[in-house]
């Protein structure tokens, strides 16, 4: 950032003597507090960002009081692994915690060295505390109350900084309407690789529909830090843990699964109202939060000070998926401003092989597996739904921001996907110390060939007791139901998709159940604040 000159290191400011000799005054510089928002499962699609259809007033206020990230990206497209990483500052691969959802027999300690951000604040006298209650974290310790000491920042001891977190998950499926503000599905602009159809539309009004539920809470906590006094000494971050809960968006490393809005607001020391486009990662918050708090990490963390030179002049970012639920695959992603690398190590699997949570959670997921099988979607809406992958993906983000026509092939990108796969092997062998795909986690030659039902759910719920799906992984068979099968699942979400927003403030139905295995429903806990 050319015009953006921080201080990062907080200084004793010493008043000279003044009158006689004896007069030795110091006055000391008060350490900032530390608030960082967190929203779960969207991406950058907030009205500040340019979104149509949504009003986020609250948000946008924010960012009209600090600085708003354009290039702003998450290391991995699912929620335990990329909590992982914004919890320590490391990409969840070195740290051994890049598997999504571990058990907590199969969570390992950190590595040496390594702790959690809230254990070194605490360290260096900083009150933490998480105000809601997921942490969600691949590694030891994860709970709550190992990480942090309380649940508000009002019960720290007076005058003492704070390091406080808050996560909201009403962006997370289940999506509740606002009955207050609904979005026409005429207002909405959707990304040219899903189906323009009234039920593709209903769907994504209805998750900006709750994210401005979300930006009224966000709205709230910042008028009760500004109640409290607070607000001018204390760096506000709101981000998101990954990318939008749509196919092709989370679990994916396509922008819609890594891209995230980030806004920070540090008043008397970033300029409101500043826009700023450098490659930025959320790992990198943690680096800055130190930095201006002065404090130093016992190990150099992966993530860089936002404002510090390292970040401007960096040139790439790099992201991980790998096991989702019980869904085994592997991808890895390097992205300059201009192209987008994607490497699939189990190119044999279909991008949309069995999982059970979006197939019970996503209703554009029936809708597009209708068309596709009827042959109606485009070239580049159908591409995501072939039986296989490319080993290597390649996007011109500037003739391509959409990444729907793939270059890897192209004699005229030859260079560009040598020195990225460089790159991205260099991040892989150096950085994360990348472990890779085992045989035992590809899993061939454990399953039939076909299964036997009209759906792999089915098949899967019959089968649990005679194979071990969180070894194995769920089979990979594809597709992954008949087209009549996907049509009763449609069928099924078709009244809960457009149901009506004039239920209440929040207007709430319980998610249809399309699964066979009973779905257990999904609680958003409401945020309570002490006090």
């Amino acid at each position: 950032m050319k015009f953006l000159k921080l201080t990062i290191l907080i200084v004793l400011i010493s008043c000279g003597k003044s009158g006689s000799k004896s007069t030795n005054e110091k006055k000391v510089v008060q350490k900032p507090n530390i608030l960082w928002i967190t929203i779960e499962d969207w991406g950058a699609d907030l009205s500040c960002y340019g979104t149509k259809g949504i009003s986020t007033p609250n948000i946008d206020k924010l960012a009209a009081e600090g600085v708003r990230f354009e290039n702003a990206f998450t290391t991995s497209p699912v929620c335990s692994t990329s909590r992982s990483a914004m919890m320590t500052g490391f990409y969840q691969n070195y740290i051994n915690a890049n598997q999504h959802r571990l058990t907590p027999d199969l969570k390992q300690p950190l590595p040496h060295g390594v702790k959690p951000i809230p254990h070194i604040f605490r360290e260096a006298g900083y009150y933490t505390a998480l105000m809601s209650w997921k942490t969600d974290c691949n590694f030891v310790p994860f709970k709550k109350e190992e990480l942090f000491e309380g649940s508000d920042w009002r019960d720290r001891k007076e005058g003492q900084p704070f390091f406080t977190r808050i996560t909201y998950g009403g962006t997370h499926r289940s999506w509740n309407r606002d009955s207050l503000r609904p979005i026409d599905i005429k207002d909405v602009e959707i990304p040219p690789y899903y189906a323009n159809t009234d039920f593709v539309r209903r769907d994504w009004a209805n998750g900006l529909e709750a994210m401005q539920l979300v930006d009224s809470q966000v709205g709230e906590l910042l008028k009760r830090l500004e109640d409290d006094g607070l607000a001018d000494n204390t760096i506000v971050v709101f981000i998101s843990d990954h990318g939008r809960c749509h196919i092709r968006g989370k679990q994916f490393l396509y922008d819609g699964g890594i891209k995230i809005p980030m806004i920070v607001r540090w008043p008397g020391q970033i300029k409101p109202g500043t826009v700023n486009d450098d490659m930025v990662m959320s790992i990198d918050i943690c680096k800055t939060i130190l930095d201006a708090a002065d404090i130093k990490p016992e190990v150099a963390l992966h993530g860089q000070n936002l404002f510090g030179k390292e970040v401007q002049n960096r040139k790439y970012v790099f992201a991980a998926r790998d096991k989702m639920d019980n869904t085994h695959d592997a991808m890895r992603a390097i992205r300059s401003k201009k192209y987008k690398l994607i490497q699939n190590l189990m190119p044999e699997r279909a991008y949309l092989q069995y999982n059970e949570y979006k197939e019970g959670a996503y209703p554009v997921l029936a809708e597009m597996n209708i068309l596709h099988m009827e042959g109606k979607l485009t070239p580049e809406q159908s591409h995501f739904f072939a039986a296989t992958k490319p080993d290597v993906e390649l996007f011109d983000l500037e003739k391509d921001p959409f990444e729907v026509h793939n270059v890897a092939n192209d004699p005229a990108y030859v260079e560009v996907k040598e020195e990225l796969l460089s790159e991205l092997e260099n991040w892989k062998k150096n950085v994360i110390k990348d472990q890779g795909v085992s045989d035992e986690f590809r899993a061939e030659g454990i399953f039939p060939d076909k299964y036997p039902t009209k759906t792999v759910d089915k098949w899967a719920y019959k089968n649990s007791e005679k194979y071990n799906f969180k070894k194995t992984g769920w089979p990979a068979w594809y597709p992954t139901r008949t087209l009549s099968e996907w049509k009763k699942a449609k069928a099924i979400w078709e009244p809960y998709v457009f149901r009506a927003s004039d239920l209440g403030t929040e207007a709430k139905e319980v998610r249809p159940n399309v699964n066979t295995k009973p779905q257990r429903k999904r609680k958003i806990k409401k945020v309570k604040y002490a006090h």
